[in-house]
């Protein structure tokens, strides 16, 4: 395998954005909470994430494993089967490419095939591989929290201070990369919004970006369409909002997230959440020119 790390430059190719980047999702799988497999045929997936790429997406983040609350896993094998087609195809046509898997088997395929960023929502605890195949390749790493699968996920939401938690299980993490042989400028961390966390856990970590951003390290948000979201917008039954009904109050989220700095958001509308880094890069230029 070809493990020459000048061919990643880490994160340098989305440096010069100057802005929030915005990260469009591609859901490979059948049984996604917020669309359902609707794009789950490789030459659905593939078109899908080129009307994502004309809407304004810089990275398209191509998925095969649902992570909802409750979901099974996948076969490694039937993982790669679902991307590696969609990444090849997108790779090809230039897009930037991130593989959103938990596997270092995955991700290791992937990165060969094309895929330019690995996005790793267990920050490297699904599978003890993954930290070397990140240093092996160099490939820029998503390192997001969790403190358990699908399955488990939501008996593990307790925390005395979920901003501080957080950080420490990060740094953790950053560490084990790291000791691994990963370089330090290849790593961007997530908060894992809705992993372990409850509604308002997620809010204290949006409202507290910055003690994140503190660890020295680019931040991305996750927080599309997500159940917290849909409690907010609960209807006056109490009946939270659908996942579709959820885009608004994400676009509304990554205006916010852009302005405290975020180097990207995770979406799966993209159009809205490209309006509001516009709008929040409007703001903070108009705020240094005066």
């Amino acid at each position: 395998m070809d493990t020459d790390r000048s061919r990643h430059a880490p994160l340098e190719p989305f440096d010069g954005a100057g802005r929030t980047l915005v990260m469009g999702i591609v859901n490979v799988t059948p049984d996604s909470f917020s669309d359902g497999g609707q794009w789950f045929a490789p030459d659905v997936a593939i078109a899908h994430a080129a009307l994502l790429r004309t809407q304004g997406a810089d990275i398209l983040d191509v998925g095969g494993e649902s992570t909802r609350p409750g979901a099974e896993r996948v076969p490694v094998d039937a993982e790669t089967d679902r991307v590696l087609p969609v990444v090849r195809a997108l790779a090809a046509d230039g897009a930037a490419v991130s593989i959103d898997t938990v596997n270092a088997r995955t991700a290791r395929a992937c990165v060969e095939a094309g895929a330019m960023i690995v996005n790793d929502v267990s920050g490297g605890l699904a599978d003890p591989e993954m930290a070397h195949v990140v240093a092996e390749t160099g490939a820029p790493y998503v390192l997001g929290h969790w403190r358990g699968d699908p399955a488990t996920m939501n008996d593990l939401s307790r925390y005395d201070d979920v901003v501080a938690e957080v950080r420490a299980e990060l740094s953790e993490r950053v560490d084990a990369v790291l000791a691994a042989g990963a370089s330090p400028d290849q790593i961007v961390l997530d908060p894992g919004l809705g992993f372990a966390k409850d509604g308002a856990d997620n809010w204290r970590l949006l409202a507290r970006l910055d003690a994140l951003r503190a660890l020295g390290f680019p931040v991305l948000v996750g927080a599309s369409r997500k159940r917290f979201l849909g409690a907010l917008l609960a209807d006056g039954t109490g009946t939270p909002a659908e996942p579709l009904a959820r885009d608004r109050a994400t676009a509304a989220v990554t205006a916010l997230a852009a302005s405290a700095g975020a180097w990207g958001v995770r979406v799966h509308e993209v159009l809205g959440s490209v309006d509001a880094v516009r709008v929040a890069s409007a703001w903070a230029d108009a705020g240094v020119s005066s």
